[in-house]
């Protein structure tokens, strides 16, 4: 098969027109080598089907972070047909460098000079005929992000196929030294791009006097993140509700008058196990998609590479710096891609604190059970409060890991971050986003909700003739034999029988909660409010969120770490903390009269 591989350095695009010429779902951020691992689609061009590399950005071919390495590896083993470079067209003094390089090795390529609508309105021309000249390939200007002039691309890609279409391999050796290269870049620059001698104060420059003031930048950013929780929360609690409504709906009106014929225990396991624990699940996707559909508008903008700005002096007494705390961001949407960012990192040491600290992160999966608990339990005046709070919390764990095992995990690495100015999202990259989370959801979660409350509704009714989810069921048995552990967090039985349940994945646990109490959706939240009062609903919450990560975040941490003691550290670590300070809280809100 042909073979593309597409590559730039990081911020400029290359995603987002991977996505445009392949429509696959490809992660986006506005944040250096956010792409860290090779994604690849398969496209139809002119008569030849394709496959297009997306590899992670590099600044240059000489580099030794593991993304660099990365791009080094594919390239000196994998053939392809040509290269298609994406350079950012209003940085181009900064960028030639790239394709200089890349023309020493030989191989055909195609360069997009994306962001051209930016260059424009900063009021940068681009000698495109005699960038042709000195690089010895096609350029052509481009924006991803509003389709302009992909059409074309496509054209260019499936003549450049045809005048190519033998697979190359790389000769290494043909590397060029990078004093000349410097010499060549200085030259091409000067004649090639025109910027005028004064580019007068953007929106971006008088943007970031406020972001980034040294005094107002980080209570005006955990300032814009509670209004994102808020936003949500307000939100997504309508349509929460409302998908509850439908399924609740769909279960009376359908579901159970189909089921009323089926043997009792069969009806019981379709009903309260299947229907009652996946369908409180489902009553999350809405949510789920307005998360990330305003975390997108958060992190597309350029905002995550200034919050890695702001905190960069704080974490680096903590042993880290400002791209662990971007990391942790990430960590809001899944802990996976996020322990995955790390490779962005040099220092092994520096990649195994933040991957410690990455697990605390306020992820989509505890996302979902926070909702549902608070909603349930508390007063809507208080619920922005205490999900506010919550990721408060988490920061504030993170910052503790980082802190007390920074002298186990001691590296030393400086910062070096490129601020891209701010852009707003189009709706159709919002929409697609929504989209693409939802479907991520599904398909990751799926397979361990319904294996989830399978065992869960078996354990609640085995054997089967005692009584759902009495003390002589297995599920009871094992909840008398971890009383002593939770009781002093203020958790029953039945609740701990939830929580066990969410070291597999922490989507499982309301599914969990639904079929244990043998309640779904509208009835189960009534049901937990009169069960809990806020103290030992905030202590659940509590220890949700901090304890064990999830299967998937732990073998990612193997993958990564390539350790089984440092894993089993990050396996154990926080299930210590998640007792303490579920512990601490519970005991104390009590002493206080609470």
């Amino acid at each position: 098969m042909k073979r593309i591989a597409l590559l730039g350095m990081p911020n400029t695009g290359k995603s987002t027109l991977f996505n445009r010429l392949t429509g696959a779902g490809a992660r986006i951020g506005n944040w250096p080598g956010i792409t860290v691992d090779l994604l690849s689609a398969k496209v139809l061009l002119g008569d030849s089907l394709v496959e297009v590399v997306d590899l992670p950005g590099i600044y240059n071919l000489h580099g030794f972070s593991e993304d660099e390495l990365v791009v080094r590896r594919f390239l000196e083993a994998q053939p392809v047909n040509f290269l298609a470079v994406v350079l950012n067209a209003s940085q181009l003094d900064r960028q030639l460098a790239l394709p200089l390089q890349l023309k020493g090795l030989g191989i055909p390529m195609l360069v997009l000079l994306n962001m051209a609508d930016e260059a424009r309105h900063l009021g940068i021309r681009v000698d495109t005929a005699h960038l042709e000249q000195v690089l010895g390939a096609p350029v052509r200007l481009v924006s991803a992000k509003y389709g302009t002039g992909i059409e074309a691309v496509r054209q260019e890609l499936a003549g450049l196929l045809h005048a190519h279409p033998k697979l190359q391999r790389i000769d290494t050796r043909a590397f060029a030294e990078d004093d000349q290269i410097e010499r060549e870049l200085d030259a091409l620059v000067s004649r090639s791009v025109h910027a005028p001698v004064l580019i007068p104060p953007s929106a971006t420059d008088r943007l970031d006097r406020l972001l980034l003031h040294p005094w107002l930048g980080l209570p005006l950013f955990f300032g814009i993140m509670f209004g994102v929780f808020q936003t949500v929360y307000s939100l997504g609690a309508p349509l929460q509700d409302g998908m509850g409504w439908l399924l609740g709906h769909l279960k009376e009106a359908w579901i159970e008058p189909a089921a009323a014929g089926l043997p009792t225990g069969l009806r019981s396991f379709l009903m309260d196990g299947l229907y009652d624990g996946v369908g409180t699940v489902l009553t999350f996707l809405p949510i789920i998609a307005v998360f990330f559909v305003v975390m997108a508008v958060v992190e597309d903008s350029g905002y995550l590479a200034r919050a890695a700005f702001l905190v960069d002096a704080l974490m680096s007494r903590l042993g880290l710096d400002g791209r662990a705390f971007v990391m942790q961001l990430m960590g809001f949407g899944c802990n996976v891609p996020a322990i995955l960012g790390t490779r962005i990192m040099r220092s092994p040491s520096l990649r195994r604190l933040t991957m410690l600290m990455i697990p605390l992160s306020l992820c989509s999966a505890r996302l979902q059970v926070f909702l549902f608990i608070i909603t349930a339990v508390f007063a809507p005046r208080a619920a922005a409060v205490a999900l506010f709070s919550l990721y408060l919390m988490s920061f504030a764990l993170a910052f503790l890991t980082a802190f007390l095992w920074r002298g186990r995990f001691a590296g030393s690495e400086p910062l070096l971050l490129e601020l891209p100015p701010y852009r707003m999202p189009t709706f159709r990259f919002l929409v697609l986003e929504g989209w693409r989370a939802t479907l991520q959801f599904l398909r990751g979660a799926s397979g361990f909700i319904v294996l989830g409350v399978v065992l869960v509704w078996f354990l609640t009714h085995y054997p089967f003739d005692a009584a759902p989810a009495g003390p002589d069921t297995l599920a009871g048995r094992m909840a008398d034999f971890m009383a002593p552990v939770f009781s002093p967090l203020g958790l029953d039985s039945l609740l701990a029988i939830a929580l066990l349940f969410g070291f597999v994945a922490k989507e499982v646990v309301i599914g969990a909660l639904a079929v244990i109490y043998g309640a779904g959706g509208g009835e189960l939240a009534s049901l937990l409010a009169g069960r809990l009062d806020w103290v030992q609903a905030y202590s659940f919450l509590l220890f949700t969120l901090i304890y064990t990560p999830c299967l998937a975040t732990l073998s990612t941490i193997r993958q990564e770490s390539k350790s089984w003691p440092f894993t089993l550290l990050a396996l154990a670590w926080p299930l210590a903390l998640a007792w303490v300070a579920s512990f601490a809280f519970y005991q104390g809100a009590r002493a206080l009269g609470f």
